[in-house]
């Protein structure tokens, strides 16, 4: 059998990044021994991050969030891993009246809308920087069974398109029982 930090023949003690035998000092995130620093939740070593919806995730996406039918109004939520320059996307199921806010409006782009289509865009070719948040609120009216985001388009600031996911539709319709 081996000893032990302590001297013990077969015992388990060890020693710390101190070198305090049976000590409990570990490294941080940072490599500091018996240091503070934790991860956030977006797993950023320091970071202070508390909402896990602003972490930019890899990629591109668009996705429904907070649809709410009663007042009409539903939340486009866009993963950037870099800026945009110009968004269009469908939003079918819904009579599209308007859309405005987020990040979108926040930059400073121009925002019109179809019945069906939501298009974005800067005029002084302003970007929306790397962010994973609210891209812009829809309005809208006569939604039906189901409510999905199509077609969508996202560019940088050369025009070139990007490649872009699409979440899942809506379908709250036919669900009463939140389990």
């Amino acid at each position: 059998a081996v000893e032990d930090c302590a001297g013990e023949c077969g015992g388990t003690a060890v020693e710390d990044c101190t070198g305090e035998c049976g000590g409990t000092a570990e490294y941080d995130c940072a490599g500091e021994c018996g240091g503070t620093a934790e991860f956030d939740v977006c797993g950023e070593c320091n970071g202070n991050e508390t909402d896990p919806a602003e972490c930019v995730q890899e990629g591109y996406s668009l996705n429904l969030s907070n649809v709410n039918t009663t007042d009409g109004t539903l939340d486009i939520i866009m993963n950037n891993e870099g800026p945009v320059a110009g968004f269009q996307f469908n939003v079918e199921g819904v009579n599209v009246l308007g859309a405005s806010g987020g990040s979108s409006e926040a930059n400073g782009f121009t925002i019109s809308t179809s019945s069906t289509t939501v298009l974005g865009f800067s005029l002084t070719g302003a970007t929306i920087p790397a962010a994973n948040g609210n891209l812009v609120t829809v309005s809208f009216d006569s939604s039906g069974d189901e409510i999905c985001l199509s077609g969508a388009i996202l560019s940088d600031s050369q025009g070139n398109s990007l490649d872009v996911e699409i979440g899942d539709c809506f379908d709250g319709f036919g669900c009463t029982d939140a389990s």
